[in-house]
C-alpha cells in the first residue's frame, strides 16, 4: 500500500486492520493504493497494479489518486461473481462522500467494509 502523506502511521495501521477484517469476512484479498496514477488513463493504471497482485483473480484493488480526485476499484474474475458493478459504485460513492469531508481513512474503511460485505458468499440452504 502506498499512502503518501495523506495517511499517518496510525491511519495505516487502522487501514491494515480494516483490510484484514474484510479479507476474513469475504475470503478475498484487498489492496489499497493512495497516490498518483501514472499516465492519463487512471483505469489502465489501476488495472496494471491489480494484475501485479499475488492472486489477481481473488483480489480487489482500491486505487485513489487524490490530486485527480479519482477512485478506481478493480476486481478479479472470482470476485466479480459475488460483487456487482452497482455494489462497487455504492462503495465508491460512500468513499467519495467521506473524502469530500476530508476523511481519507474513514472513506477507505467504509468503502472496503462495504465491498467485503457485498462480496461475502451467501449462505444457501439446501432442501
Amino acid at each position: 500500500m502506498a499512502a503518501g502523506e495523506l495517511l499517518s502511521e496510525a491511519d495505516r495501521l487502522a487501514l491494515d486492520k480494516t483490510i484484514r477484517l474484510a479479507e476474513q469476512s469475504c475470503r478475498f484479498e484487498f489492496s489499497v493504493y493512495v497516490g498518483p496514477a501514472e499516465g492519463d488513463d487512471t483505469r489502465a493504471w489501476a488495472t496494471r497494479l491489480h494484475n501485479r497482485l499475488v492472486a489477481p483473480a481473488r483480489s480487489v484493488l482500491v486505487m485513489v489518486d487524490p490530486t485527480r480526485r479519482v477512485i478506481e476499484v478493480v476486481t478479479g474474475g472470482e470476485v466479480r461473481r459475488h460483487l456487482t458493478d452497482g455494489e462497487v459504485e455504492l462503495a465508491v460513492l460512500a468513499m467519495s462522500s467521506e473524502f469530500a469531508d476530508g476523511n481519507v481513512l474513514g472513506g477507505l474503511q467504509r468503502g472496503i467494509a462495504m465491498l467485503a460485505e457485498h462480496a461475502r458468499p451467501q449462505n444457501t440452504l439446501h432442501a
